[in-house]
């Protein structure tokens, strides 16, 4: 974040989540496995009736959860959204990149795409994540804490990679060499950053045909947001188990 860094409270108290896309989906599972582990969730999505939807069923459970307008595409929404949480809370402990798309065309392959799928999937797969750990986890190395978690996926895993689409793996595999060159960076400091792969969930992306459910989807990225402090960083897991990049 340019100028000066908020001032971040280092204490013990209950940690803050940012959950990007939590408005449905795995995200929003995510959110309320969060909220019901005891965290402050903000929910945060790029429309905001949508995040306020989502939160106010989240709340009518009797979960800690707000929102936050934030578009991954755009720097600027990055910038102020972040700031608002911290000035809300003075911290964010937890930062969960879920928020992604998929612009491929059906049977979509290298040869032939429009490289505008490439550059809109990059940016909201990639860049986006790119820009908010930038912004987030300065503030969790001051504080001496900080839980990073990537929503990446099977099809972006470089060992066994297949035909189909391109701009889609390409992203997620670009997402995995974030996740391990900042977790290389951050190693020893406090900071766990990890990668995840939730398996074929029923969301809009996944389809109602898809073996595992949103819950099922969610697990392991509630379980990377929580990890204890000698807690793996810079893996790709899937089931809260490690797998080949």
């Amino acid at each position: 974040m340019a100028g000066k860094r908020p001032t971040v409270k280092s204490d013990g108290g209950n940690r803050v989540a940012l959950v990007t896309g939590g408005n449905r989906g795995i995200g929003y599972e995510i959110c309320r496995q969060l909220a019901g582990k005891g965290l402050t969730v903000v929910l945060a999505s790029r429309n905001a009736e949508a995040g306020r939807a989502a939160a106010k069923r989240l709340l009518a459970e009797g979960l800690k959860v707000e929102t936050q307008r934030l578009d991954v595409c755009s720097p600027i929404s990055i910038r102020a959204a972040v700031k608002a949480v911290v000035k809300r809370h003075g911290r964010i402990d937890v930062l969960v990149n879920n928020a992604g798309i998929m612009a491929d065309a059906h049977g979509a392959r290298v040869i032939g795409s429009n490289p505008a799928v490439f550059r809109k999937t990059l940016d909201t797969n990639f860049h986006g994540p790119l820009l908010l750990v930038q912004a987030v986890v300065p503030l969790m190395l001051a504080a001496g804490y900080g839980r990073v978690v990537n929503l990446s996926s099977g099809l972006g895993q470089l060992q066994g990679m297949g035909a189909g689409t391109p701009a889609y793996r390409i992203s997620k595999t670009a997402l995995n060499a974030l996740t391990a060159t900042l977790a290389a960076e951050t190693r020893g400091k406090g900071v766990l950053v990890n990668a995840l792969c939730p398996g074929w969930v029923r969301t809009r992306m996944g389809g109602d045909n898809a073996a595992r459910s949103v819950a099922q989807g969610a697990d392991t990225a509630a379980w990377l947001a929580t990890l204890p402090q000698r807690g793996p960083s810079g893996g790709l897991f899937r089931n809260r188990r490690r797998i080949a990049w």
